[in-house]
Protein backbone atom coordinates (compact mmCIF):
# COMPACT_ATOMS: atom_id res chain seq x y z
CA UNK A 1 0.00 0.00 0.00
CA UNK A 2 1.47 3.61 -0.87
CA UNK A 3 1.84 5.78 2.10
CA UNK A 4 0.17 9.40 2.28
CA UNK A 5 2.18 11.57 0.89
CA UNK A 6 2.50 9.26 -2.40
CA UNK A 7 -1.47 9.39 -2.31
CA UNK A 8 -1.22 13.05 -2.17
CA UNK A 9 0.65 13.24 -5.55
CA UNK A 10 -1.05 10.50 -6.85
CA UNK A 11 -4.30 12.94 -5.86
CA UNK A 12 -3.20 15.97 -7.42
CA UNK A 13 -1.53 15.05 -10.32
CA UNK A 14 -4.72 13.41 -10.89
CA UNK A 15 -6.41 16.49 -10.76
CA UNK A 16 -3.58 18.44 -12.94
CA UNK A 17 -4.56 15.75 -15.45
CA UNK A 18 -8.54 16.11 -15.63
CA UNK A 19 -9.70 19.04 -13.58
CA UNK A 20 -12.36 16.82 -11.36
CA UNK A 21 -11.85 13.74 -9.34
CA UNK A 22 -14.20 11.79 -7.84
CA UNK A 23 -13.60 9.84 -4.09
CA UNK A 24 -15.09 6.37 -6.19
CA UNK A 25 -12.38 6.90 -8.71
CA UNK A 26 -9.78 7.52 -6.03
CA UNK A 27 -10.89 4.63 -4.04
CA UNK A 28 -10.07 1.95 -6.97
CA UNK A 29 -7.32 3.79 -8.22
CA UNK A 30 -5.97 3.54 -5.08
CA UNK A 31 -7.11 1.06 -3.10
CA UNK A 32 -8.12 2.24 0.08
CA UNK A 33 -11.43 3.16 1.62
CA UNK A 34 -13.92 6.58 1.23
CA UNK A 35 -13.01 7.25 4.60
CA UNK A 36 -8.94 7.83 3.69
CA UNK A 37 -9.40 9.65 0.51
CA UNK A 38 -12.13 11.98 2.34
CA UNK A 39 -9.11 12.88 5.23
CA UNK A 40 -6.54 13.11 1.94
CA UNK A 41 -8.80 15.59 0.54
CA UNK A 42 -9.09 17.62 3.56
CA UNK A 43 -5.68 18.29 4.48
CA UNK A 44 -5.15 18.88 0.72
CA UNK A 45 -7.65 21.80 0.87
CA UNK A 46 -6.00 22.82 4.13
CA UNK A 47 -2.85 23.38 2.19
CA UNK A 48 -4.79 25.29 0.03
CA UNK A 49 -4.23 23.09 -3.05
CA UNK A 50 -7.73 21.73 -3.87
CA UNK A 51 -11.37 22.16 -3.37
CA UNK A 52 -13.66 19.63 -1.86
CA UNK A 53 -16.45 19.49 -3.43
CA UNK A 54 -19.87 17.17 -3.20
CA UNK A 55 -18.54 13.63 -3.84
CA UNK A 56 -14.85 14.29 -5.01
CA UNK A 57 -12.46 17.41 -5.37
CA UNK A 58 -11.84 20.22 -7.84
CA UNK A 59 -8.58 22.86 -8.47
CA UNK A 60 -11.57 25.17 -9.13
CA UNK A 61 -13.36 26.81 -6.44
CA UNK A 62 -16.86 25.90 -6.22
CA UNK A 63 -18.34 28.31 -5.15
CA UNK A 64 -19.98 31.58 -6.24
CA UNK A 65 -20.64 34.90 -5.06
CA UNK A 66 -22.55 37.57 -6.42
CA UNK A 67 -21.78 40.19 -8.75
CA UNK A 68 -23.26 42.99 -10.10
CA UNK A 69 -25.14 42.28 -13.61
CA UNK A 70 -22.75 44.77 -15.14
CA UNK A 71 -20.11 42.82 -14.38
CA UNK A 72 -20.95 39.51 -15.00
CA UNK A 73 -22.13 41.06 -18.61
CA UNK A 74 -18.14 41.33 -19.33
CA UNK A 75 -17.31 37.89 -18.63
CA UNK A 76 -16.85 35.45 -21.48
CA UNK A 77 -19.19 38.08 -23.75
CA UNK A 78 -18.61 35.95 -27.27
CA UNK A 79 -19.67 32.78 -25.70
CA UNK A 80 -22.68 33.85 -24.34
CA UNK A 81 -23.46 35.53 -27.66
CA UNK A 82 -23.33 32.02 -29.50
CA UNK A 83 -25.00 30.58 -26.43
CA UNK A 84 -27.75 33.44 -27.11
CA UNK A 85 -27.85 32.62 -31.09
CA UNK A 86 -28.47 29.00 -30.48
CA UNK A 87 -31.26 29.47 -27.73
CA UNK A 88 -33.10 32.23 -30.15
CA UNK A 89 -32.92 29.19 -32.98
CA UNK A 90 -35.45 27.13 -30.36
CA UNK A 91 -38.42 30.02 -30.28
CA UNK A 92 -41.04 29.18 -32.43
CA UNK A 93 -43.81 31.34 -34.13
CA UNK A 94 -46.54 31.82 -31.95
CA UNK A 95 -44.71 30.78 -29.06
CA UNK A 96 -45.14 32.06 -25.63
CA UNK A 97 -41.77 31.43 -23.61
CA UNK A 98 -40.37 32.66 -19.85
CA UNK A 99 -37.02 33.97 -19.74
CA UNK A 100 -35.64 34.20 -16.34
CA UNK A 101 -32.62 36.16 -15.55
CA UNK A 102 -28.73 37.02 -15.73
CA UNK A 103 -26.30 37.60 -18.80
CA UNK A 104 -26.78 34.83 -20.90
CA UNK A 105 -30.71 35.25 -20.99
CA UNK A 106 -30.14 38.36 -21.73
CA UNK A 107 -27.58 37.67 -24.54
CA UNK A 108 -30.46 35.35 -25.50
CA UNK A 109 -32.99 38.27 -25.46
CA UNK A 110 -30.76 40.76 -27.92
CA UNK A 111 -30.82 37.70 -30.44
CA UNK A 112 -34.30 37.10 -30.73
CA UNK A 113 -36.06 38.15 -33.89
CA UNK A 114 -39.58 36.50 -33.60
CA UNK A 115 -41.19 35.33 -36.55
CA UNK A 116 -44.62 36.27 -36.00
CA UNK A 117 -46.22 36.86 -32.44
CA UNK A 118 -44.40 36.24 -29.59
CA UNK A 119 -45.60 36.17 -25.88
CA UNK A 120 -42.55 36.98 -23.64
CA UNK A 121 -42.59 36.56 -19.53
CA UNK A 122 -39.64 37.61 -17.63
CA UNK A 123 -38.44 38.59 -14.27
CA UNK A 124 -35.45 40.47 -16.03
CA UNK A 125 -36.23 44.32 -16.04
CA UNK A 126 -33.14 44.50 -18.19
CA UNK A 127 -34.82 41.71 -20.91
CA UNK A 128 -37.96 43.44 -20.83
CA UNK A 129 -36.21 46.86 -22.15
CA UNK A 130 -34.25 44.84 -24.51
CA UNK A 131 -37.32 42.85 -26.02
CA UNK A 132 -39.13 46.30 -26.41
CA UNK A 133 -38.02 46.96 -29.45
CA UNK A 134 -39.90 44.24 -31.09
CA UNK A 135 -43.19 45.04 -31.63
CA UNK A 136 -44.29 41.52 -32.64
CA UNK A 137 -43.19 40.70 -29.46
CA UNK A 138 -45.83 41.07 -25.98
CA UNK A 139 -43.71 41.17 -22.78
CA UNK A 140 -45.40 40.52 -19.45
CA UNK A 141 -42.89 41.85 -17.05
CA UNK A 142 -43.02 39.94 -13.24
CA UNK A 143 -43.26 42.52 -10.25
CA UNK A 144 -41.82 42.18 -7.00
CA UNK A 145 -39.07 43.18 -5.15
CA UNK A 146 -36.50 44.07 -7.83
CA UNK A 147 -32.70 43.12 -7.17
CA UNK A 148 -30.11 45.30 -8.14
CA UNK A 149 -26.98 43.15 -8.66
CA UNK A 150 -29.10 41.15 -11.26
CA UNK A 151 -32.14 43.69 -12.24
CA UNK A 152 -34.75 41.16 -11.85
CA UNK A 153 -37.75 40.57 -9.37
CA UNK A 154 -38.15 37.94 -6.68
CA UNK A 155 -40.81 37.30 -4.28
CA UNK A 156 -44.38 35.92 -3.90
CA UNK A 157 -45.79 38.52 -6.25
CA UNK A 158 -43.90 37.53 -8.76
CA UNK A 159 -44.04 33.69 -8.41
CA UNK A 160 -48.03 34.55 -7.57
CA UNK A 161 -48.57 35.95 -11.17
CA UNK A 162 -46.97 32.39 -12.57
CA UNK A 163 -49.81 30.17 -11.57
CA UNK A 164 -51.90 32.04 -14.00
CA UNK A 165 -49.95 30.58 -17.03
CA UNK A 166 -48.97 27.97 -19.10
CA UNK A 167 -46.22 28.21 -20.85
CA UNK A 168 -43.74 25.94 -23.63
CA UNK A 169 -40.10 26.59 -22.69
CA UNK A 170 -38.48 28.28 -19.83
CA UNK A 171 -34.86 29.96 -20.49
CA UNK A 172 -32.67 29.85 -17.30
CA UNK A 173 -29.99 30.88 -16.17
CA UNK A 174 -27.51 29.70 -13.58
CA UNK A 175 -24.58 30.57 -11.67
CA UNK A 176 -23.79 27.23 -11.06
CA UNK A 177 -24.54 23.31 -12.37
CA UNK A 178 -22.77 20.70 -10.22
CA UNK A 179 -23.81 17.01 -11.66
CA UNK A 180 -25.03 15.89 -8.36
CA UNK A 181 -26.38 19.19 -6.75
CA UNK A 182 -27.93 20.53 -9.94
CA UNK A 183 -28.41 24.06 -10.12
CA UNK A 184 -27.87 26.68 -8.31
CA UNK A 185 -28.05 30.95 -8.36
CA UNK A 186 -26.19 32.89 -5.64
CA UNK A 187 -29.91 34.39 -4.11
CA UNK A 188 -32.43 32.12 -2.21
CA UNK A 189 -35.33 34.16 -3.45
CA UNK A 190 -34.06 34.17 -7.30
CA UNK A 191 -33.67 29.93 -6.59
CA UNK A 192 -37.85 29.65 -5.20
CA UNK A 193 -38.81 32.07 -8.36
CA UNK A 194 -36.93 29.82 -10.63
CA UNK A 195 -38.72 26.98 -9.60
CA UNK A 196 -42.03 28.22 -10.25
CA UNK A 197 -40.90 28.86 -13.63
CA UNK A 198 -40.12 25.41 -14.06
CA UNK A 199 -43.39 24.32 -13.11
CA UNK A 200 -44.64 26.32 -15.35
CA UNK A 201 -43.28 25.26 -18.14
CA UNK A 202 -42.79 21.99 -20.66
CA UNK A 203 -39.36 22.21 -21.12
CA UNK A 204 -36.88 24.17 -18.92
CA UNK A 205 -33.66 24.81 -20.84
CA UNK A 206 -30.71 26.30 -19.28
CA UNK A 207 -28.33 28.86 -20.91
CA UNK A 208 -24.51 29.02 -19.22
CA UNK A 209 -21.05 28.82 -20.34
CA UNK A 210 -18.39 26.25 -19.36
CA UNK A 211 -16.98 28.15 -16.75
CA UNK A 212 -20.47 27.86 -14.91
CA UNK A 213 -19.75 23.56 -14.51
CA UNK A 214 -18.72 22.08 -11.07
CA UNK A 215 -20.06 25.54 -9.44
CA UNK A 216 -22.14 26.00 -6.84
CA UNK A 217 -23.90 29.12 -5.45
CA UNK A 218 -26.12 29.14 -2.45
CA UNK A 219 -29.92 28.82 -3.25
CA UNK A 220 -30.46 25.53 -4.95
CA UNK A 221 -32.97 25.49 -7.57
CA UNK A 222 -33.48 22.16 -9.44
CA UNK A 223 -31.68 18.82 -9.56
CA UNK A 224 -30.33 17.62 -12.85
CA UNK A 225 -33.44 15.98 -13.49
CA UNK A 226 -36.05 18.41 -13.86
CA UNK A 227 -34.18 20.20 -17.00
CA UNK A 228 -34.38 19.40 -20.28
CA UNK A 229 -31.60 21.12 -22.23
CA UNK A 230 -28.30 22.54 -21.66
CA UNK A 231 -26.96 25.07 -24.08
CA UNK A 232 -22.67 25.76 -23.87
CA UNK A 233 -19.58 26.81 -25.07
CA UNK A 234 -16.82 24.84 -26.14
CA UNK A 235 -14.77 24.60 -22.90
CA UNK A 236 -16.78 21.66 -21.35
CA UNK A 237 -15.23 18.57 -20.81
CA UNK A 238 -16.24 15.52 -22.83
CA UNK A 239 -16.83 14.00 -19.02
CA UNK A 240 -19.20 16.09 -18.02
CA UNK A 241 -21.18 15.94 -21.43
CA UNK A 242 -21.30 12.10 -20.97
CA UNK A 243 -22.33 12.44 -17.78
CA UNK A 244 -25.53 14.87 -18.35
CA UNK A 245 -26.10 13.18 -21.85
CA UNK A 246 -26.99 9.73 -19.40
CA UNK A 247 -28.99 11.68 -17.40
CA UNK A 248 -30.98 11.81 -20.37
CA UNK A 249 -30.26 16.11 -21.12
CA UNK A 250 -29.66 17.28 -24.58
CA UNK A 251 -26.27 19.25 -24.67
CA UNK A 252 -25.83 21.69 -27.29
CA UNK A 253 -22.22 23.27 -27.56
CA UNK A 254 -21.93 26.33 -29.58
Amino acid sequence: MINIAERHKFILDRLQEKGYISVVDLCKELDVSGVTIRKDLKLLEDRSLLFRSHGGATLNNPYTNDKPVNEKEKIRRDEKHDIGQAAAALIAPNDAIIIASGTSVLALARCIHPKGHLTVITAALNVAIELLRHPEIEVIQLGGLLRNSSSSVTGPYAEKILEDFSCSKLFLGVDGIDVDFGLTTTNIMEAHLNQKMIATVQKTIVLADSSKFGKRGFGRICGMEEIDEIITDRGISDHTVKMMEEMGIKVTIV
